[in-house]
């Protein structure tokens, strides 16, 4: 019997977070197993409930969703956080980024990209609605701050770099294995070395920087 992928929403307007739940238990492969109105109440669900996938709103009382994100990551690293918002700005947009959110959509999304963006997001692969990638660039282009590493040319081996480049597209593991006839396990190396020696944390962050640097 195939697993159901768990979900938690998070959202402080209750007829939308009562309506996507109910268009999401339609879905054969997803269960919702959890409602939160705020961050605070979203970290004590996740811990309780242990989702695979969280619906993040940014902006809420008590706790904002970028806040929540990142508390619930340092404890649940294995959840995948997805940013749903009516929110472009490019602040939100990055903050919840380095939070570790693995995706960034906006409440606009047809249901049936929203239902494959959670089965993305549960199979590792990151995901920004077009007008979000458009402004994380400008973002990037406008503030190198943002992420300050050591040079790539220096820090990662030709191989890495081909992985890094990939990783910058959403390509699964599975993916990049089958695009550089390498295995899976090779893979899963070569990332973990490309955090460790540009000091990223997750793939997401990874990606973020291959933008940075022109490998996208």
């Amino acid at each position: 019997m195939t697993v159901k992928i768990r979900i938690l929403l998070v959202d402080d307007q209750y007829l939308i977070r009562e309506g996507i739940a109910s268009l999401l238990e339609l879905e054969a492969a997803i269960e919702v197993v959890g409602l939160a109105a705020n961050g605070q109440e979203a970290i004590a669900q996740a811990l309780d409930l242990k989702p695979h996938i969280i619906l993040m709103d940014v902006r809420m009382p008590e706790m904002s969703g970028v806040e929540a994100t990142a508390q619930i990551r340092q404890v649940l690293p294995a959840c995948q956080i997805i940013m749903l918002t009516t929110f472009d700005d490019e602040e939100f947009i990055v903050q919840s980024l380095l939070a570790g959110a693995c995706g960034y959509l906006m409440k606009d999304i047809p249901p049936k990209d929203l239902i494959q963006a959670i089965k993305l997001a549960h199979a590792g692969v990151y995901q920004l609605a077009p007008e979000v990638a458009g402004k994380l660039i400008g973002a990037l282009k406008h503030k190198q701050e943002f992420v300050t590493k050591p040079p790539i040319e220096t820090s990662l081996t030709a191989r890495e770099l081909e992985v890094l480049k990939l990783l910058a597209k959403g390509t699964t593991n599975k993916g990049i294995a089958q695009a550089l006839y390498v295995s899976e396990g090779t893979v899963k190396n070569h990332v973990s070395n490309i955090l460790m020696r540009l000091d990223l944390r997750d793939r997401t962050q990874a990606a973020i920087y291959a933008v940075e640097n022109g490998l996208s």
